[in-house]
């Protein structure tokens, strides 16, 4: 299973969190909550990093068929694309976590309202509300197209 399907499937382990009647957004317990899910993730991240490189020690192979050799190069391509964005996704973690730190973590960048605990609860690094995003997807292919 590639580790973006283990890294949602991981997120998903995670009980959802159930706001009290009252209680204010982004309070201590929320962003205790997602600081754990957000840590939680970026140690499976590193844990996955660290496989690779354990895997392409091991697997490196000087193989006298051309044919052998283009299918492992290939794979380790394949895996280290994959390294790379998940390399991004760990500094996209790390601001998130900056975020929760300074008090700014849940509100939306663009309009500056509450992104929600269900999206966040999807989508622990999201910047925007659903509106915003939805709009900036649109321009995005208008743009494209």
């Amino acid at each position: 299973m590639p580790a973006s399907e283990k890294t949602a499937e991981s997120l998903k382990t995670f009980t959802p969190y159930k706001p009290k009647k009252g209680e204010a957004y982004m309070n201590e317990d929320q962003k205790n909550h997602f600081r754990q899910i957000l840590r939680n993730w970026k140690s499976e991240l590193m844990e996955e990093v660290d496989r690779t490189v354990s895997h392409m020690k091991d697997e490196a192979a000087n193989f006298p068929d051309p044919a052998d050799r283009a299918t492992q190069e290939e794979e380790f391509s394949l895996e280290l694309r994959t390294r790379d964005r998940e390399r991004k996704l760990i500094k996209k973690i790390d601001a998130t976590l900056d975020l929760i730190d300074e008090d700014d973590y849940g509100f939306c960048d663009t309009c500056g309202i509450e992104i929600g605990i269900k999206r966040l609860e999807a989508r622990p690094t999201a910047t925007l509300c659903i509106d915003c995003k939805t709009l900036d997807e649109i321009k995005e292919r208008q743009e494209r197209g």
